[in-house]
């Protein structure tokens, strides 16, 4: 962004596409960015006819737009099947440097998941546990030397999610992953935010630095044996309860409880 202040920026949306154009304009306004929008025929060679304060144009390729000698600003060629693309392009051209992209998770019943970059909320997401790695995998996909944080506050929940990163990278294959204390980090909810305690606990735990860990290795208490067994119990309709090996194969993130139960019924092993 010009002179570190991005409200000085003006966003151009310049599309004959109808889908492009509202998706793009609702979630632009929505961020607070100051846009225009223009008919692509309005714009002359050259980027004639564009704001002096433009800095980004979001236009198909279809849309024939001619920038030209205007090297101030940055065209994005958005696929209009895929606005949210051109909007994060447009996003990163505004902090000019691509700052770092954090990626935090809350381990909770619904994983909260809360994307950062140079400290703005630019996404959140609460899915299912099995979800949760896919969903970080496309955000940091194209993310030089992105940074994960696992909230610490369910042991179990946190342990399957790191070991389901192990095999996600960003742009350059790197993946830095981080345990963090998430003590104090919910917040009180206020009338009428019931549900957004994971998505706003997310967002603090991006802000606190944590430790490095490749893989988590935990000695599950009795408690959490009994609630994996548990939970096997109502998984399988009360058909049969997984034993301790398998729970603390599930504990130790190798399993799932779906997975444990498949296997306890014969799916391929013994319970071991």
């Amino acid at each position: 962004m010009r002179n570190g202040d991005r409200l000085t920026d003006v966003i151009v949306v310049a599309t004959a596409d109808f889908e492009l154009y509202h998706e793009a304009v609702r979630e632009l306004r929505e961020r607070g960015l100051r846009i225009t929008t223009m008919e692509p025929a309005e714009i002359g060679p050259n980027g004639g006819g564009l704001p002096a304060e433009t800095t980004v144009v979001i236009a198909t390729a279809d849309d024939r737009v001619d920038l030209g000698a205007r090297g101030e600003v940055s065209f994005v060629a958005a696929d209009p099947s895929d606005p949210r693309a051109a909007i994060d392009e447009a996003l990163a051209t505004l902090r000019g440097d691509e700052g770092r992209t954090v990626v935090e998770i809350d381990p909770g019943p619904q994983p909260g998941i809360a994307v950062l970059v140079d400290d703005v909320v630019i996404a959140a997401f609460q899915v299912p546990l099995p979800e949760v790695s896919a969903v970080v995998a496309e955000e940091v996909a194209d993310a030089a030397d992105p940074l994960v944080r696992v909230g610490d506050g369910d042991r179990l929940k946190g342990t399957r999610i790191i070991a389901d990163l192990e095999d996600v990278g960003g742009r350059d294959g790197a993946l830095t992953v981080e345990l963090v204390d998430e003590t104090g980090t919910t917040p009180y909810l206020g009338r009428g935010a019931r549900g957004a305690s994971d998505l706003l606990a997310a967002v603090n735990v991006a802000r606190i630095e944590g430790e490095r860990v490749e893989r988590r290795e935990i000695d599950p208490t009795e408690g959490e044996i009994r609630r994996i067994q548990d939970e096997s119990r109502r998984r399988s309709n009360g058909e049969l309860t997984v034993g301790e090996p398998l729970a603390r194969r599930v504990a130790a993130g190798e399993l799932t409880v779906e997975e444990a139960v498949a296997v306890k019924r014969g799916d391929g092993e013994s319970d071991r």
